[in-house]
């Protein structure tokens, strides 16, 4: 009797065992910050890129896919938990702010049908106590966390970052520790030459820029042999015939102009996904080469993989399932979005369709080539800089430097580099109220919580999140505040007319999106209101009086402005000085503030924003200390 309900127990655990072995494993292989454009299965010759390119012959390549924000921590926030990152004011590139507790890394809904859930190792996941949040959703998350370390039989997600892309690589680290970091880590006949490639032509053509924009190339050629080494040990283990893998990068290419900006070359990321033989007939596509121009985005993803495994898909996840019988249909289209980065504000939405990329700037005073510390820091950016002072760059080029319009619409199928902005074309008319419309329509039914300043989301945080505070419109009118923000970067007297008249407006947004916007108009529009500037500089709501007081200063001179300035570069609230000093970027007289600069770059309590914030300022007046410190 004993020996009978001894075998009745092993065959359950058998079958259940042999259940667990028919789900498949899954195999996530992320790359950082590269466009498809670099890779040799898009299409570029020049590169050296076998191992992926392998896996796109063989499995399934999009040429649609895109980030849902052009920053890592926006994008991986999206990614971890299925939800926009407009809905959940986890857009500002390293924020740390409150999430509903019942949004959770969508791994651990993989943990409670069996999954062994690792990841190695980038997090990056832009939410508040995001040790905890970290903590519960895998089951392993380190540089030494892989499939390796599940029970035996057990099926496995595994998430294996690969850094080797990153912009750190690519742009940021002194050219020496590329030297010995990158080059020095390919073999010489694998290695991509400086002439052995085409400029993107927002680039000046010279041997100083091809020296830097070489580490492009070969930093993606390192990413793709350590992907090699890892799908090397995948087949070691006897384990590939059971594992679905899935490649992408976490946004666009690392470079100036891209990564952070709002536009294709941010957005767009290369994605693949490759099946094993028993698991092709899950592939709505086919397999063995199939290219696809279905729109995905990376909210898609957490969904996707529940249903893959047969978890149920919490309400909040609004993304589509792409695999299975429960697959979604194809959408016509995406909202994408980029907001601050580093210390670099900036708020865009942008539709795409597969085949337009239009994108509204709201605060266009900033250029494309922003102030942020980890770009300003690069080789390729001090060469950019140094031809602009000499005059020697050409219009496009110079571009990059200047204001934006508020609106861009490109042709990506056919202007892959953007260098044709259309929302000025009578020919594209049409497609431009069509996106117009489906932008407006997004943001108001998404009720995107990103029209606020983030100095009101880190308010919010403290005793609610800022996904439920925008679901109250007596809190949170977002038809109003939008109607505001919508002005923005419309330069023209009517215009200016209205946002001065908004100024006195009951609703503290709408007057905080009526100050940005003016601060997006022509200077010869704001002369004739001198004293409303000057009046506003006393609004109760800070961002407000802040950036009146940049404008009183820019515009008119005025010395109570200055002195103004410099104490909200000192203020207590971060988001304040934060405003303040990055206020202090665009103005066309610096010279007033260095010592105060100097002095908050010095204080012991400032955080990283504030203090990469101040190094931009020190390095254009060439005051202090090149070398930055994250200590002081």
């Amino acid at each position: 009797m004993i020996i009978k309900k001894l075998l009745l127990v092993f065959s359950i655990f058998s079958i259940t065992n042999l259940v667990a072995q028919e789900k498949p494993n899954i195999l996530w292989v992320t790359i950082e910050d590269t466009s498809p454009q670099f890779i040799g299965c898009y299409g570029n010759q020049e590169a050296r890129t076998p191992v992926i390119d392998k896996l796109a012959k063989e499995g399934v390549r999009f040429t649609n896919a895109f980030s849902t924000g052009s920053v890592c921590s926006a994008s991986r926030s999206a990614i971890i938990t299925g939800v926009h990152t407009f809905k959940m004011g986890t857009g500002n590139h390293r924020s740390n702010y409150t999430i509903p507790n019942y949004i959770k890394g969508f791994p651990y809904y993989l943990q409670q049908q069996g999954y062994y859930v690792s990841n190695n190792v980038k997090t990056d996941y832009n939410v508040a106590n995001m040790r905890a949040f970290t903590k519960e959703a895998w089951n392993e998350s380190s540089n030494t966390a892989g499939w390796w370390n599940r029970k035996p039989g057990q099926p496995f997600f595994s998430v294996f970052n690969f850094t080797e892309s990153h912009q750190s690589r690519t742009m940021s680290q002194p050219y020496n520790w590329y030297l010995e970091n990158v080059l020095g880590q390919i073999p010489e006949k694998e290695r991509i030459a400086e002439d052995a490639f085409k400029m993107p032509p927002f680039y000046k053509d010279t041997p100083e820029m091809r020296k830097h924009f070489a580490r492009v190339y070969n930093s993606i050629k390192l990413a793709d042999i350590r992907i090699g080494e890892l799908l090397d040990r995948l087949e070691k283990d006897n384990l590939k015939e059971n594992t679905i893998i899935f490649f992408y990068a976490d946004h666009g290419e690392g470079i100036p102009r891209g990564k952070t900006n709002g536009i294709n070359l941010g957005y767009r990321a290369p994605f693949v996904i490759w099946f094993p033989e028993k698991y092709k007939h899950l592939s709505p596509w086919g397999t063995s080469g199939t290219v696809t121009s279905e729109l995905i985005d990376f909210k898609d993803l957490a969904p996707t993989i529940l249903e893959l495994v047969g978890a149920k898909i919490p309400d909040h996840m609004v993304g589509r399932v792409l695999l299975g019988r429960n697959r979604s249909e194809i959408v016509d289209y995406l909202e994408l979005s980029a907001d601050r980065a580093d210390n670099g504000p900036d708020l865009v939405r942008s539709i795409t369709d597969g085949r337009f990329m239009y994108s509204r700037n709201f605060m266009p005073y900033i250029p494309q080539m922003r102030s942020i510390r980890y770009v300003e820091v690069g080789d390729i950016t001090k060469e950019m800089r140094s031809d602009l002072k000499k005059g020697t760059l050409n219009e496009l080029q110079k571009s990059l430097f200047e204001e934006r319009p508020a609106e861009y619409l490109y042709d990506i199928k056919n202007d892959i580099w953007e260098i044709k902005n259309l929302a000025g074309n009578p020919k594209y008319k049409n497609v431009l109220k069509k996106m117009q419309k489906l932008l407006d329509k997004n943001i108001i039914e998404t009720r995107d919580i990103h029209f606020l300043p983030e100095y009101e989301i880190g308010l919010i945080s403290q005793t609610s999140t800022a996904y439920e505070f925008r679901l109250d419109n007596n809190k949170y009118p977002i038809k109003q505040i939008y109607t505001a923000a919508s002005l923005s970067g419309k330069r023209t007297e009517k215009v200016t007319k209205k946002q001065i008249c908004l100024l006195a407006d009951s609703n503290k947004f709408v007057r905080y999106w009526a100050m940005l916007g003016l601060r997006s108009q022509n200077s010869e529009l704001i002369k004739p209101y001198k004293q409303e500037i000057i009046l506003a500089m006393k609004d109760t709501y800070l961002p407000v009086a802040v950036m009146a007081s940049a404008m009183a200063f820019n515009e008119f001179g005025n010395k109570e402005a200055e002195e103004k300035l410099k104490e909200y570069c000192r203020s207590e609230n971060m988001e304040v000085a934060l405003i303040a000093i990055n206020q202090l970027l665009y103005l066309k007289n610096k010279k007033p503030y260095e010592a105060t600069i100097l002095e908050v770059y010095n204080m012991d309590d400032r955080n990283y924003k504030v203090r990469a914030a101040c190094h931009v300022f020190m390095r254009m007046q060439k005051i202090g200390s090149e070398n930055f410190s994250y200590k002081r």
